[in-house]
């Protein structure tokens, strides 16, 4: 086994996936698997180039074939997987539910929600057998998923599909005594992403900048535990103001 914590982040190749592997790359004692559709993107080769304990894996959000095939080359280079951080996820489309296609509700549910059953149904089995003996399953969901505090984003298909992959956390977290899994609303992110919604809004971009988002999720990822953590919705950071984006709370309603 390695003394090594080792990491597993997809849709690592920009934005927040590609930031959160960078930072905890830097950190001491880390491997770090940085799962993605396209594993040989330059971002990843600049990274590798720097940080040599960042391995790129081939991964394709719902296909059991290269999940497995991630976790197997994971225990076979590691021996170990300590946390998994599901960050891939798509948001295609913005307007009116009954503007919204049937095969958008298909892309955004295989992507945001089927994609987290998958990876965790291949990763669970490793992750039980971590010798940090608290392994982390956390999923970088939205706001926009919160039904009890409902903000009309016109996107239907996005927010709903993250909504059912909020559930999925739950199901993992009262399911898996020994596994901390929690759902974490990385702010409004001035990503490729967060910046076609900010647009969609008349804005110049999203109001959160990266290295913020990251900052804020690692510290509820660095030594989270089933006690404090486990079965959780969080907010990246507590956020105030006028905004209706702005959250002034640790935590989000369901």
């Amino acid at each position: 086994m390695s003394s090594k914590t080792v990491y597993l982040i997809t849709g690592a190749t920009r934005g927040i996936g590609l930031r959160l592997t960078e930072t905890i790359a830097a950190r001491p004692d880390t491997l770090v698997f940085a799962a993605a559709r396209d594993p040989a993107a330059q971002s990843l080769k600049d990274l590798v180039a720097s940080h040599p304990n960042v391995h790129p894996v081939k991964w394709v959000a719902a296909d059991k074939e290269s999940n497995d095939a991630v976790i197997a080359e994971i225990e076979k280079t590691a021996g170990q997987l300590d946390v998994v951080i599901a960050n891939a996820g798509i948001s295609n489309f913005h307007g009116k539910l009954v503007d919204t296609s049937i095969s958008q509700f298909r892309d955004h549910w295989e992507v945001n929600t089927l994609g987290v059953v998958v990876l965790f149904q291949a990763a669970h089995k490793l992750l039980l057998a971590s010798p940090t003996g608290t392994p982390i399953f956390a999923l970088i969901t939205t706001g926009l998923a919160s039904t009890s505090n409902y903000f009309n984003g016109t996107v239907s298909a996005y927010g709903s599909s993250e909504a059912a992959a909020n559930f999925i956390i739950k199901a993992i977290d009262a399911e898996n005594p020994n596994i901390v899994a929690m759902a974490i609303h990385p702010g409004w992110v001035a990503t490729d992403m967060g910046n076609g919604g900010a647009r969609a809004f008349g804005m110049e971009q999203a109001p959160v900048a990266v290295g913020d988002s990251v900052k804020g999720i690692l510290n509820r990822i660095d030594g989270a535990t089933r006690e404090k953590s486990s079965g959780k919705f969080f907010n990246y950071a507590r956020s105030s103001g006028s905004n209706p984006w702005d959250i002034d709370a640790d935590e989000l309603a369901w």
